[in-house]
């Protein structure tokens, strides 16, 4: 898709997915480093909840935007809501 579709929440939403991205590179160290299972487990609850709660705020904005503005159809909105 060439044309631009940002959101107010965007940014924050980006903010998100880097702290996930930052919890992952951690656990790639920590199994690298020979880390406890227990303690990589957890960092990799870290990076899951961070991303579903990224993916949950996107979602949850395009629905919010597109209701508002009527620019979305029905289609649309279950196809999305299939992610949440």
């Amino acid at each position: 898709m060439t044309s631009e579709h940002t959101h107010a929440t965007h940014p924050k939403i980006v903010t998100r997915l880097k702290r996930a991205e930052g919890h992952l590179r951690a656990v790639t160290a920590m199994i690298e480093d020979g880390k406890p299972c227990l303690d990589i487990a957890q960092q990799l609850q870290a990076v899951e909840s961070a991303i579903r709660n990224a993916k949950q705020a996107l979602i949850h904005d395009h629905m919010d935007h597109c209701l508002s503005d009527g620019a979305t159809d029905r289609d649309d909105l279950k196809a999305i809501s299939r992610f949440l």
